[in-house]
């Protein structure tokens, strides 16, 4: 597998609300959310993982809605690398604050798998490193989280 070498690197993804994505109150419905933080999880750990990567969701371990979003916004969601392991990435996900707010509209975490084609984990290409202790706002936080939903030591 080809490794991408882009470990650090952030991934944004942006997406206009629309009414087929609203619930009865005319914001973003929860299921809708759920699709789009995939696709930004997705699209993260694929990065993180390498062009060859055949990568599926493992398990979502948090998704939080903080601000309701009305049909016509455009959102973004930021997406990281948060932990490695031999088959699995775990990345996090920030959807930075709206217009007028101070705090981010969404957050969430994905653990993905590589795995053969017999859909079984296999180890990715690159061995596991450890990630920069530091990793700023709003990763540290994220994968203090993490750490606790999976009992992930260092």
């Amino acid at each position: 597998m080809a490794p991408s070498h882009s470990h650090d690197a952030e991934t944004v993804t942006h997406r206009l609300v629309l009414p087929r994505d609203a619930n009865h109150h005319g914001t973003l419905y929860a299921g809708s959310l759920l699709s789009l933080a995939l696709e930004a999880g997705y699209s993260t750990a694929y990065r993180a993982a390498g062009l060859d990567a055949n990568l599926v969701l493992k398990r979502v371990l948090d998704l939080r809605c903080y601000v309701p979003v009305p049909i016509g916004r455009v959102i973004q969601i930021r997406g990281r690398q948060i932990h490695r392991g031999s088959a699995q990435i775990v990345v996090a996900l920030w959807g930075p604050p709206l217009n007028d707010k101070t705090s981010p509209w969404m957050d969430g975490v994905m653990q993905f798998v590589h795995v053969d084609l017999e859909g079984r984990p296999e180890p990715l290409a690159d061995e596991p490193q450890e990630i920069a202790e530091e990793l700023g706002h709003p990763w540290s936080r994220l994968r203090e989280r993490t750490r606790k939903l999976l009992h992930v030591r260092r």
